[in-house]
């Protein structure tokens, strides 16, 4: 249930509102938006009569109930408006999400050594990106494959935030490593196969750092905006969905099968910022250009793309990475098309 205040509304009124209806065993939770106050009311809430809420103070408008499942992460609980999450990286904010122009993550599926991961970010950095994903720890499905260097791979992200200026996403596995990775991770990563960890979403929804969250292999959209709920309702406001692709019939061809129609579909459901990763959604690096493409026009506020010097030696998901130079040339066409959708830092491109 939501209480939408009145444009004007004093904010000595809205904390009065908030008082009274804590006292009924609610829990006020007030979001700021650009023209109006918000408040969520968390609790039980089923049984409580609307018109008896407005009677508390002539500044609500209005009382409305949130039907889906997903609360804090419905479109209707920001009344309409979308979220905006802003990274302070070392090259200035960064801001995710609706109306604000593409943002553009690059890198290789894990760290594997120094020379590597910095030599990935200067190029990367070089062709437009803003942010620096490699995995420090990796959830493999053979435990006899690379797992990642783990924490001693944190200090080369350092290292390569520092040289480069991106800001950096990384994975965390597990939530006694939560901390460590917050003190090099601007935003912090829950893989696919940890979606419906409940327990790590609760952990990681307690710190402040935005979380990615990546689609689960399996799993509807109502899960995956379930399992972002479990991070709002930690306390941490700041999630990206991601859409990595989905497991269907077909594993011959691509790995995995990329859902681009998830983006108007979230759109209409959640006021949460839109990612989409080409690179393990198709398995193959041939098909992530034009998935990029398609992706932009869908209407998504980032994307994900796998960058390796050689993929041919790279120590996972090398079929899936772009060289250095296929990222350059992806860049220019990823530019020409967020000018033609209006997420370009530039002026649009007039279109005949």
């Amino acid at each position: 249930m939501i209480v939408v205040m009145k444009v004007g509304t004093p904010e000595v009124e809205v904390n009065r509102v908030c008082a009274e209806l804590e006292t009924w065993g609610l829990s006020p939770e007030k979001i700021v938006g650009k023209h109006k106050v918000v408040l969520g009311l968390v609790g039980e809430t089923a049984e409580l009569d609307p018109y008896r809420i407005e009677e508390v103070s002539p500044w609500i408008e209005s009382v409305l109930r949130v039907e889906q499942p997903f609360k804090r992460a419905s479109r209707t609980y920001r009344q309409n408006e979308a979220s905006e999450i802003k990274v302070p990286t070392p090259n200035g904010d960064v801001y995710f999400g609706e109306g604000h122009p593409l943002v553009i993550t690059a890198g290789p599926c894990s760290v594997e050594n120094e020379e590597m991961i910095i030599e990935v970010a200067m190029r990367v950095k070089a062709a437009g990106a803003h942010f620096l994903r490699g995995g420090a720890y990796k959830p493999r499905t053979s435990p006899y494959a690379f797992q990642g260097h783990g924490e001693s791979a944190l200090s080369l992200l350092a290292a390569a935030r520092t040289a480069s200026g991106l800001g950096i996403i990384t994975e965390v596995m597990d939530t006694p490593d939560i901390d460590k990775i917050a003190e090099v991770a601007d935003v912090l990563q829950v893989g696919a196969r940890n979606m419906q960890n409940f327990s790590l979403l609760k952990q990681i929804g307690k710190q402040n750092k935005p979380v990615l969250l990546k689609r689960g292999m399996s799993a509807t959209i109502e899960d995956w905006l379930m399992a972002a709920e479990y991070i709002l309702a930690a306390g941490n406001p700041n999630v990206i969905l991601c859409e990595r692709g989905v497991r269907t019939f077909d594993r011959q061809y691509t790995r995995n099968t990329l859902d681009i129609s998830c983006v108007p579909v979230l759109r209409k459901l959640t006021h949460l910022p839109i990612m989409i990763d080409p690179s393990h959604g198709t398995g193959w690096s041939d098909y992530v250009p034009s998935m990029c493409l398609a992706s932009i026009a869908a209407g998504t506020d980032s994307l994900m793309i796998e960058v390796h010097p050689n993929p041919k030696k790279a120590l996972s998901d090398g079929p899936q990475s772009l060289t250095p130079d296929q990222f350059d040339q992806l860049m220019k066409e990823i530019n020409v098309m967020a000018k033609v959708v209006g997420r370009s830092s530039e002026k649009p491109v007039a279109i005949a």
